[in-house]
């Protein structure tokens, strides 16, 4: 499979595809960085960090009155009947997407009540490599353990994962198109690996490796200009996209 097939053909509209992680301390400092970044972002990923402020909830309906989409990202992970009920009630929310972390028996219940939302199966934390799973007790390779979680994640009836940009393309050649793969620990080339993701991959790298999202926190937060960090973002994947538009127009 050549680098260009490995692109998305989902029908997402490339500005959707950048994903800000509000990581931070409260609503209203969320609220601050939304009318910062304007119209440069259109998707949010909301945490545990903001789950714990005052106002989560508040905060979904105003990113949805503001037409953004929204990515609960709970990962999910108790009893499976426990997370059955928080799902179902999550559901009715109206968010695009929530994370579900654990064994089969929680992702079926999750998968039961999801309706319209997108449910998407934690593979392996990018902050983990391979000295922590072996504190865990995974001997297997981290792309092994990733594939199998990911494939049993697709036949309970997950709509897709959460995976670093190195597993994507494995994933997206052994197990297909309709796998929705969002990819965390995205780092610009002169940054990594400094931080706490371990597993990192470019912006470009990761689509290019089978990413359908990528999630983005600190490279934007911590840049001189937010707004236009991500609008360059927002350049380089409109051009990703374009350039295998053309390429499948002409053949090449």
């Amino acid at each position: 499979m050549s680098e260009r097939s490995l692109l998305s053909e989902k029908a997402i509209s490339p500005r959707d595809r950048l994903i800000f992680a509000l990581d931070l301390p409260t609503k209203e400092e969320a609220l601050k960085w939304v009318d910062l970044l304007g119209d440069s972002v259109t998707f949010y990923k909301l945490g545990f960090q903001l789950f714990m402020a005052e106002g989560y909830w508040e905060l979904v309906e105003e990113l949805k009155a503001r037409s953004k989409k929204v990515f609960v990202d709970l990962k999910f992970f108790d009893v499976p009947e426990t997370v059955k009920n928080a799902v179902a009630n999550l559901a009715k929310r109206g968010v695009e997407c929530c994370t579900v972390h654990g064994s089969q028996a929680i992702l079926e219940g999750a998968v039961a009540v999801k309706g319209n939302m997108k449910v998407l199966a934690v593979t392996v934390l990018t902050s983990l490599d391979r000295g922590d799973l072996d504190d865990l007790g995974f001997q297997c390779d981290v792309a092994e353990l990733v594939y199998s979680r990911a494939k049993r994640a697709l036949e309970i009836g997950c709509d897709g994962v959460i995976s670093s940009g190195l597993e994507a393309t494995r994933l997206r050649e052994g197990l297909g198109a309709n796998l929705l793969i969002i990819t965390p620990g995205i780092r610009p080339v002169e940054n990594r690996p400094v931080d706490d993701q371990k597993r990192t991959m470019t912006l470009v790298e990761a689509f290019q490796a089978g990413a359908d999202y990528v999630v983005v926190g600190r490279p934007i937060r911590q840049a001189a200009d937010p707004r236009a960090k991500a609008l360059e973002m927002q350049s380089e994947i409109a051009a990703v996209f374009a350039s295998a538009a053309q390429g499948a127009h002409t053949g090449v």
